[in-house]
């Protein structure tokens, strides 16, 4: 371990709707110094997770779901979108391919299980601060299975079908962005971006914005 991380506290913002569960992991963290886990900040709701992100800037934000104002997913969108150096790994109790597939498309650098071991989180949370991203080699492989059935019905020619406005409307979902802000940068109205999306759902033959991003990730070449 780099010496000057293991004297530099890692920063934390906790969120869960359950105190409970802050209280416990708070307890885990109090008893690890090398490097210090330091929470924070704490966070019930979306709303919350969101305004203490942007007031404190954590090095990580470590993040239910299932949250009483909205999804998590949401919320890790919007944190990496205003503070893209923020690391986000989710901590949940759900483990689906679907949910894992949306927590890595959200943007998380892990996905972490509530039943994980005291010692587990610790070392996962001092490897994302270090730089890595902690999916274990079975959880990516659901994940890849799942992209490709996903876009498995759409292929270059549906893409090509698509009207550059289309286009476009789909790159920026394929980031990330809500339909306001799609049409803030786009200058058209929420209702609008909602059509150009509808048409898009309609020509790829897709039902959901992650299968959306999917397509377009699958299908478009990288930047040089």
């Amino acid at each position: 371990m780099n010496p000057t991380r293991a004297r530099t506290p890692i920063r934390i913002l906790l969120v869960d709707d359950s105190e409970l569960m802050r209280r416990g992991i708070k307890t885990v963290f109090a008893a690890h110094h090398q490097p210090p886990l330091r929470v924070v900040g704490e966070a019930g709701t979306a709303a919350a997770a969101v305004a203490e992100a942007m007031r404190l800037k954590p090095d990580i934000v470590l993040l239910d779901i299932r949250l009483p104002d909205g999804s998590g997913f949401d919320v890790c969108r919007e944190i990496l979108r205003r503070q893209p150096d923020t690391r986000v790994v989710v901590l949940t109790s759900v483990s689906t391919d679907n949910v894992i597939y949306e927590a890595i498309t959200s943007g998380a650098q892990g996905y972490l299980l509530k039943d994980i071991v005291p010692t587990g989180l610790v070392q996962a949370l001092i490897d994302v601060a270090g730089g890595k991203s902690i999916l274990d080699p079975d959880t990516t492989a659901r994940v890849m299975r799942l992209v490709r059935t996903q876009s498995a019905g759409a292929t270059n020619e549906d893409l090509a079908a698509l009207s550059p406005q289309e286009r476009r409307v789909l790159a920026l979902v394929a980031e990330g962005k809500t339909n306001k802000e799609v049409g803030k940068l786009l200058g058209l109205s929420d209702n609008t971006v909602k059509n150009y999306l509808g048409r898009v759902f309609e020509k790829l033959h897709i039902t959901r914005r992650s299968q959306a991003a999917a397509v377009y990730v699958q299908n478009t070449p990288p930047k040089p």
